[in-house]
C-alpha cells in the first residue's frame, strides 16, 4: 500500500515535471520577466510581488487549470515497486486478453496490406500533394475507390472477445449457479449498486435542480433555468475548470456547452496550438498512410449515412487524418492497457532499433471510429479546436471504451454495470430478454439509437410526447433516488 504522504509527494513531482515541459510553463516565466520592469515590484518583496502579479493578471488560474487538468488525467501513482505492466492494468487475464486483441487486429491490417499490395505508408507524389492541398475543405466531394478495403474489425467482433474473457482463478462452470453472472459478461468486477450510484451522481437527487427537467413548461423558468445559466456565465467568466467541471453535473446550457466543454478540458486553442494542426495537416498533405483509406471506408460507412453527421464530412475527414499523425497521443499509453503497434522497415523485421509507430499516434481506426467525432462537430466549426476537443477527450474517456481492461470507466465495467442493474431491479425484462435471444447487453446501443430518433420525431408533433418523455425523465431522476 502507497503511503499517502509519499502517494502525494509523487503526483506533486509528477505533475511539476509535466509543467516544465509544456508551452504555459515558458509563459510564465516570460510574464514574469516582464512583470520585473513595473513599478509596483519591488526587489525586496521580489517574490511576493510577482506571485501577486501573476494572480491579478491571470496567469494563477490558467496554472491552476493545468494542474487539474493534469490530476484528471494522469492516473493516481502506484508504489514505486509496482512493474510497469501492473501500473497500465493489474489483472493479468485482462493484459493477456488485451495483448492477444492487438495481434489479432495487427494481423487483420497486414493481411489487408499484403493482399492488396500496398505500403503501410508512402510519400504522395508532388501533384497529388498539390491537389489534396486544394480539396482540403472539400474532402467529402472526393469519392476514391474503396471497394477493396475493409474494417480491421467492427463492434461484433470486439463484443465477442468481451464475451469469452474468463477469469482462471474464479469459479465459472458452464452450469449456471450463484456465482455465475446472466449476463453477456462472465468477469468478477466490482461495479457500483444503486446506492453507490446515487452518492457518485448525487446532482441527479429529486432536491437539487437539473437543467433539462426542472426547466419545463410546468415550471416557471425563473425558478432554474434562468438562474442556472447566470451562474454558467460566471463559471466562464472566472475561467476556472474545476468549477466549470461541477457545474454542468446540474445540466449545461445548449448556448453555453462548446465553451464550458472547452474549459474543463483547458482547451484555449492558443496560436500555437492552431500552429501544431497545420504541421499535422502538412503530414496529411506529404505521406499517405493505409489508415487513411480505413478513415475514408469508415466516414462512407457511418457519418455519410446518417441523418444527422452528414454534413459534417469534411470535418470529420480533416480531424480523423490529422489525428493518426499527432505523436501525442502516444503519451495515453503510458496509462492505458493498450499498447501502440509497430512496424518495421523494409529488411528490418524484428531489429527494434528499426521499429516505429504504426499509426504515428499508435491507434488503429475500426468501424465506427469516427463517430466519436461526429457529435463535436455540432459545437465546434473551427478545425483547429474542434481537433483540440476531441483529441483530449480520446486520451481521457475514448480510448477505454475499445481496449480491454478492469477499468471501473472501461467498456468491461460499463457493460456489466449496466446487466447487473438491470438483472437486479428489472429481472422480469432481463429474463425475458435472454429468452427471446435478445442479451440486454448486446442490444443497448441499437435501442438507444432509435429511442432516440424516435423521440425527436415525435417531439416535433405533439406536445402530449414532450410532456410524455419529460415524464419518463422524472421516473428516471425518482427511481435513483
Amino acid at each position: 500500500m502507497l503511503d499517502p504522504d509519499r502517494g502525494l509527494s509523487l503526483t506533486i513531482a509528477r505533475v511539476v515535471q509535466r509543467l516544465q515541459g509544456s508551452s504555459l510553463h515558458s509563459q510564465l516565466e516570460r510574464q514574469a520577466r516582464v512583470s520585473l520592469h513595473k513599478p509596483e515590484i519591488k526587489l525586496e518583496s521580489l517574490k511576493e510581488d510577482i506571485k501577486d502579479f501573476l494572480k491579478t493578471s491571470g496567469w494563477e488560474k490558467k496554472l491552476q487549470n493545468a494542474v487539474y487538468s493534469e490530476l484528471n488525467v494522469f492516473p493516481s501513482p502506484c508504489h514505486p515497486a509496482a512493474p510497469p505492466e501492473h501500473i497500465k492494468e493489474p489483472l493479468a487475464y485482462m493484459r493477456k486478453a488485451q495483448g492477444s486483441w492487438e495481434k489479432r487486429i495487427l494481423k487483420s491490417l497486414n493481411s489487408m496490406c499484403t493482399e492488396l499490395n500496398i505500403p503501410l505508408a508512402q510519400k504522395r507524389p508532388a501533384n497529388e500533394q498539390k491537389e489534396l492541398l486544394n480539396k482540403w475543405n472539400e474532402m467529402g466531394t472526393d469519392e476514391p475507390d474503396l471497394s477493396l478495403f475493409r474494417p480491421v474489425y467492427a463492434p461484433k467482433d470486439f463484443l465477442e472477445v468481451l464475451m469469452n474473457l474468463r477469469n482462471p482463478n474464479y469459479e465459472n462452470g458452464e452450469q449456471p449457479s450463484f456465482r455465475n453472472h446472466l449476463g453477456l459478461i462472465q468477469v468478477p468486477l466490482k461495479v457500483k449498486d444503486i446506492p453507490e450510484l446515487k452518492e457518485n451522481f448525487s446532482e441527479l437527487g429529486l432536491n437539487i435542480g437539473q437543467l433539462g427537467i426542472d426547466d419545463s413548461a410546468q415550471v416557471p423558468p425563473e425558478f432554474f433555468e434562468n438562474e442556472h445559466v447566470c451562474v454558467g456565465q460566471k463559471v466562464l467568466a472566472e475561467q476556472d475548470s474545476a468549477a466549470a467541471q461541477q457545474y454542468v453535473r446540474q445540466g449545461c446550457p445548449t448556448a453555453l456547452r462548446a465553451d464550458l466543454w472547452a474549459l474543463i478540458l483547458n482547451i484555449s486553442n492558443q496560436p500555437e496550438d492552431i500552429l501544431y494542426y497545420e504541421q499535422l495537416k502538412s503530414n496529411v498533405i506529404q505521406h499517405n498512410l493505409l489508415v487513411d483509406s480505413l478513415i475514408y471506408k469508415d466516414v462512407k460507412l457511418t457519418a455519410s449515412n446518417d441523418d444527422y453527421y452528414f454534413v459534417f464530412e469534411d470535418y470529420l475527414y480533416q480531424v480523423l487524418l490529422c489525428f493518426s499523425r499527432d505523436t501525442s497521443v502516444l503519451e495515453h499509453f503510458t496509462y492505458s492497457s493498450a499498447n501502440p503497434p509497430k512496424s518495421y522497415i523494409q529488411g528490418k523485421l524484428g531489429m527494434e532499433e528499426y521499429a516505429v509507430f504504426y499509426p504515428p499516434n499508435g491507434v488503429i481506426p475500426f468501424h465506427g471510429f469516427s463517430m466519436y467525432v461526429a457529435p463535436l462537430c455540432f459545437l465546434y466549426h473551427e478545425p483547429s479546436k474542434l481537433y483540440q476537443i476531441f483529441r483530449e477527450m480520446y486520451v481521457r474517456f475514448f480510448f477505454r471504451l475499445h481496449s480491454i481492461s478492469s477499468h471501473p470507466s472501461g467498456i468491461v465495467s460499463l457493460c456489466l454495470l449496466f446487466e447487473t442493474l438491470l438483472q437486479t431491479h428489472l429481472p422480469q425484462l432481463f429474463y425475458h430478454l435472454r429468452e427471446i435471444g435478445a442479451q440486454p447487453g448486446q442490444k443497448t446501443q441499437r435501442c438507444v439509437r432509435f429511442s432516440r430518433r424516435y423521440w425527436k420525431r415525435q417531439e416535433s408533433k405533439s406536445h402530449l410526447v414532450v410532456n410524455s418523455w419529460r415524464q419518463a425523465q422524472e421516473n428516471l431522476k425518482t427511481f435513483l433516488s
